[in-house]
This record gives C-alpha cells, structure tokens and sequence, in this order.
C-alpha cells in the first residue's frame, strides 16, 4: 500500500513550497509540478542532499536517470518543471545561476489526434443512448450522451462537463456558465438550438433539481467522475467500429475537443471567414490563455489543406491578373 504523502522533506522544502504558492499566485494549479517536485525533493532527501553547493549539473543528470522515461515527451516535462523552478530560484537572488544544464530529448514524430467526424460522433451518442441503466446509475444512456454532445459540440474538457451545476445551465440565454477551470479561469459558453432542445430533454428526465445539484450525477449529489466518463468512453469505442488512419493515435475522450476545434476551424474556411482573424474567439470560447494554446488543436486534415489549396489558389490568380494588367 502507497505511504500517503507528508510533506517534503529536504533541505529546499521550503523554496519547493514558496515556488508553487508564486505560481498558484498567477492563478496556476500547477498539481503535475507539485507532483514532479516531490519526486526531486524525495530523491534529496534520501540521498542526504543537504546544500545547495550539492546540486550540481551532474546530480540533475543523475536525478533524472533514476526517474527513467521511455517518452521524450515524459522526460522532458520533468526536466522542464526542474529548470523553471531552478530558473525561478536564480531570479529570486537565491542562485547564480541554475544548475540545470540536461539536454532535452529530440522527440519523434507525432501520431496525429483522432478527429471525430459528424457520423463518427453520431454514432457514439447513439451508443451512449444505449447505455442500460443499473442500480447505480440511473438514466445512464441520457447522461452519458450529454456529457459526450457537450464535449463534441462546445469543446468542453471532461472537468468541466463533469463539474456543471444545475445553475450553470442557461436555457433562457441558451449559455453554459464554466466556473473556476483551467488557470481558474471562467467563461460564458454559448451553444445553439439544436444544444438546448437536447439539454432541455435532459433536464426534464432528471425531474426537479436544486440549483447547485449537480448537472451530471447518479445520485443528485457527487458528480459523475471525468475518470468514470473516459472509461465509459473507452468501452463504447469498439461498438463504433471506427476507421482509424495510419499514423493517427487510437481515439480518446480528449479527441472530442480536438474535433470541435479543427471543425471550427474548417467551417470558418468553408464561409470564406479568414481563420487567422478569429483564432482569439476560438482560444476565448475554449478557454486557452492565449491562441498559441489553441493552436496545439487545429491538427492538419485533408479537408483543411483542401480548403487551404483552394483559398491560395484564388489569391493566386486575382494576384496573377492584376499583375496581367
């Protein structure tokens, strides 16, 4: 059985400690670096690590070797955690400078996101509505397929499908209110009539709720876990039989907001509406800090190079023409 944590332990608990509340401060959770600083911190405590002249270029190397990785991905989000907190620490005065001189590791190519299409997402909500209920969970289907219409048609994460409240529900302003999620940030998330018709059905299946109920739950109380969403997902996947590309990876819940963003994406092509222009209205309804953020989901399709090619070409001729003249 796992010890349950207590606290950290070496000499630098406190400058451990003092890095996260600056970066909480910024409105951060930074949990995955908290996770990632406890294992640094155990391995300086259980090496007797107890100055600052200790830490060395050559201890960091051996640190990270004894956290072994097989993704380059992997490593290098703990080497990246270590060098901002040392960075951190140098500009506090508290080092002159960071001892934290590894290499990231070159990754390899990508497998591109699953992007669900129309049919591909009909299917899973049929599937979902499909769902028998049992003893535990009582209108399973229904559920299951809202959670997966909202995740697909808005671009919610899992969390904050998971997390809605009864009040954050506006059928009058047809807007979904997503409180405190990433970088405790909250937004309006205003959806369309097809959305509400499918919410208000919900809602009267679940009967009469107090407006801090939970929107999604088997018990009017404890929301429905996004860990218990994602493997009810996974579990739908097979029934799908979905055409899975070479080179892409094997679809996951995720995929679904990665879906939403590059049809986002597309149709904005499709209405002659320069994406360029709009990108910061899609960052803003999908939450990012900014549209660098965003642009992690836009992957590259064969319809968005279509309409690409064929937007490059009418630029290219009316250019060719005027020149002409």
């Amino acid at each position: 059985m796992k010890s349950k944590w207590s606290g950290y332990k070496s000499f630098m608990a406190d400058h451990i400690t003092a890095f996260l509340a600056y970066k909480r401060a910024l409105a951060r959770k930074f949990h995955t670096e908290d996770t990632a600083l406890r294992l640094f911190d155990r391995y300086l405590f259980e090496n007797d690590i107890g100055h600052l002249d200790n830490i060395t270029p050559l201890l960091i190397e051996v640190f990270l070797a004894s956290r072994p990785r097989k993704s380059p991905r992997s490593y290098n989000y703990l080497l990246g955690v270590i060098r901002r907190f040392f960075s951190w620490l140098v500009v506090q005065g508290i080092l002159d400078s960071s001892p934290v001189k590894a290499h990231t590791r070159r990754a390899t190519t990508k497998r591109q996101p699953f992007l669900f299409g129309l049919s591909d997402a009909k299917k899973l909500l049929a599937a979902a509505d499909n769902l028998p209920d049992n003893s535990r969970a009582p209108l399973r289907g229904p559920t299951y397929s809202m959670i997966f219409a909202l995740l697909y048609g808005l671009g919610l994460r899992v969390g904050e499908a998971s997390r809605l409240c009864v009040k954050d529900v506006d059928l009058g302003r047809c807007l979904l209110v997503i409180r405190e999620t990433k970088f405790a940030k909250s937004r309006l998330v205003p959806f369309g009539p097809l959305m509400a018709k499918k919410i208000e059905t919900y809602l009267s299946l679940r009967g009469e709720l107090k407006s801090d109920s939970s929107f999604f739950s088997f018990n009017k109380h404890r929301p429905v876990h996004p860990g218990t969403i994602s493997q009810t997902f996974h579990h739908l996947l097979p029934i799908l039989n979905l055409n899975i590309p070479a080179g892409v990876h094997p679809p996951r819940l995720h995929d679904l907001r990665h879906a939403f963003a590059t049809g986002t994406l597309l149709r904005w092509y499709r209405a002659g509406i320069d994406p360029a222009s709009r990108l910061i209205h899609l960052s803003t309804f999908l939450g990012h800090v900014s549209p660098s953020s965003t642009a992690v989901y836009l992957s590259i399709t064969p319809d968005l190079l279509d309409q690409a090619n064929e937007r490059f070409e009418r630029l290219g001729s009316a250019i060719i023409k005027e020149v002409s003249i």
